[in-house]
């Protein structure tokens, strides 16, 4: 009887609604067997091989690697600054080329290469002023102060790049690349020259502006502590020839801080890209 009754329960009750599973983000950069050839003293050089990668939309991934396994070079095919020897890479679904030319995409490097004469509103709003005339100075000013209070330089303006620190160049040069409104922000070591202090500021910082936007970033570090504290997930790079070795979701809580660096997930990524790390020093001294 308690069987039957409670099989009359399941039929009668109705049913729970189903919960909806989240759609997966669509891939925004994606690399299939990309190869990239250099000519070097007259031989060519294989800089990257057979790379596949794909980044979802508005994810945070990160690269790292031993020098010279050609991040920085993958870094470059991605903006549109390299063309790829073999295999194919779009952005949004188009050449990377065009994705540039739409100014949907946004660089920032390790030097922040600033205009001596101008000051950091006007350097923040120059890209958007450069080859586009559909933009009034006004409003191209207006969207530059935005980014700069965006990254913390609110007052900032009118200071010129010799009265700003290091860390505040670098702030201003992330708000030049954020003024196009690029869908995708791709970032070549830019805290690498920065004091350890400094650097971490500005990780607190880039992770608050990436949760405020929804970019989707991709960012070359050497710092295995960066990449982890930063990213959904690490792509490891490694030599002899080069390629992604592993990629490593981070599986990290949101928000993320101070705390987030004695979190158990924390240690054992580090842990593990260290050891990939390790390892493709070694691989790459031995010439393999």
């Amino acid at each position: 009887m308690m069987i039957a009754s409670s099989a009359a329960a399941y039929m009668t009750d109705p049913a729970p609604a189903a919960v909806p599973l989240a759609a997966p983000a669509p891939i925004h950069i994606a690399a299939t067997s990309l190869g990239v050839d250099f000519q070097l003293h007259g031989r060519r050089q294989r800089v990257l091989h057979d790379i596949n990668l794909s980044v979802p939309k508005g994810s945070f991934v990160s690269l790292i690697g031993p020098s010279g396994c050609g991040k920085s070079t993958l870094l470059k095919v991605m903006a549109g600054l390299i063309a790829p020897s073999t295999g194919e890479v779009s952005v949004a679904g188009i050449a990377p080329q065009e994705a540039a030319r739409r100014r949907m995409i946004g660089l920032v490097f390790q030097d922040a290469t600033l205009l001596p004469w101008k000051n950091a509103v006007e350097n923040a709003a120059f890209l958007l002023m450069t080859g586009n005339t559909s933009i009034k100075r006004d409003e191209a000013m207006e969207r530059a102060a935005a980014m700069l209070r965006l990254v913390g330089l609110d007052g900032a303006n009118d200071k010129m790049p010799s009265q700003l620190s290091g860390g505040m160049r670098q702030r201003v040069a992330i708000a030049r690349a954020l003024a196009l409104d690029p869908q995708v922000l791709l970032m070549d070591e830019p805290f690498g020259a920065l004091d350890a202090i400094t650097r971490e500021e500005m990780s607190r910082s880039l992770l608050e502006i990436w949760e405020s936007t929804g970019k989707t970033i991709v960012l070359v570090t050497h710092s295995i502590d960066e990449a982890v504290f930063l990213s959904r997930e690490v792509h490891v790079m490694g030599t002899g020839p080069a390629r992604i070795i592993e990629t490593l979701p981070i599986a990290l809580p949101h928000p993320r801080n101070e705390e987030s660096f004695s979190d158990p997930a924390f240690t054992r990524a580090e842990a593990r890209l260290r050891g990939l790390l390790i390892e493709s020093h070694r691989t790459k001294g031995h010439g393999r």
